[in-house]
């Protein structure tokens, strides 16, 4: 997968179905590469040297502490794998669980206020003391207040990041994401040592929103990145939660419009809802 990822000109995400479809990445890369303009096959006799090269790059991210897992791996996330966007691999630092799966997102702006970054809390304690997962994706504001209140809780969390594992962003969050990492696990779908980008922050949102049965966006801005991920949740056919104080601004009024938007007075609404939602077959648990 390393390889036919670093080698082929189709989107990440097409190779994902591709690969699912065939069975083998190697056998799509010999396709593509065959095909390329009617070039022969680039992979052809020298197959064996590129092979060596990404298994030696797999081991030194094993022995750093990486797993990398492609769709054609079993433990793959279930949740992510049935989503139209999912990624053809993903890497993970710490380790994800099969409980996991009974997760949600809790999102919401960088420059939180204090009552926001209060509610982000209460409702990680919440999701916590009832079983769940809480996936956030390690910013400062509403995702730190999140990821902490669970580690508090001694609950299970699951960061998901913009960069590669390699790096961390924001830079004061290092620590976090090392503690996240031993007591939970981070997820990224970028080479190890990737930078933040404009890019890679939707493409994060779109992860974290397909690992979970539902998103909640606690408080955001006109410009905010949760915004997208409200929107990507509901592509995925996964539920939106948003505080009822979030309707003082017009995007939140349109957005709780939408079909599967909920808006929600406390957190006990958000799990009575996904409990219904998920008893009822329309997500995978």
């Amino acid at each position: 997968m390393v390889v036919l990822l670093r080698s082929g000109g189709r989107p990440w995400q097409a190779y994902a179905e591709l690969v699912e479809d065939t069975g083998s990445a190697l056998a799509v890369l010999e396709r593509e590469q065959a095909t390329n303009g009617g070039q022969a096959s680039l992979f052809g006799e020298r197959h064996e040297p590129l092979l060596e090269a990404a298994g030696a790059e797999i081991t030194a991210w094993e022995a750093s502490g990486m797993r990398l897992l492609t769709v054609l791996d079993p433990d793959y996330p279930d949740n992510l794998r049935v989503v139209h966007d999912r990624p053809p691999l993903i890497f993970v630092a710490g380790a994800l669980q099969p409980g996991d799966a009974r997760s949600v997102a809790v999102v919401g702006a960088r420059q939180a206020s204090e009552q926001g970054a209060q509610r982000a809390r209460a409702i990680a304690e919440h999701l916590v003391e009832h079983g769940y997962t809480v996936v956030s994706g390690l910013a400062a504001g509403i995702d730190t207040a999140a990821h902490t209140a669970a580690l508090a809780r001694a609950g299970r969390t699951v960061a998901v990041i913009g960069t590669g594992l390699g790096r961390s962003y924001p830079p004061e969050n290092v620590a976090l994401q090392l503690r996240v990492a031993a007591e939970g696990a981070v997820v990224s779908q970028f080479w190890p040592h990737a930078p933040p980008s404009r890019r890679s922050f939707p493409m994060r949102n779109a992860v974290m929103s397909g690992l979970t049965l539902a998103t909640v966006v606690v408080e955001a801005s006109q410009t905010s990145g949760s915004r997208m991920q409200a929107r990507l949740a509901l592509a995925h056919g996964r539920p939106v939660f948003m505080p009822r104080s979030l309707l003082s601004q017009a995007w939140a009024r349109e957005l709780s419009a939408r079909p599967g938007t909920h808006v929600v007075s406390s957190p006990s609404e958000i799990t009575a809802a996904v409990e219904r939602l998920t008893s009822a077959g329309a997500l995978v648990a």
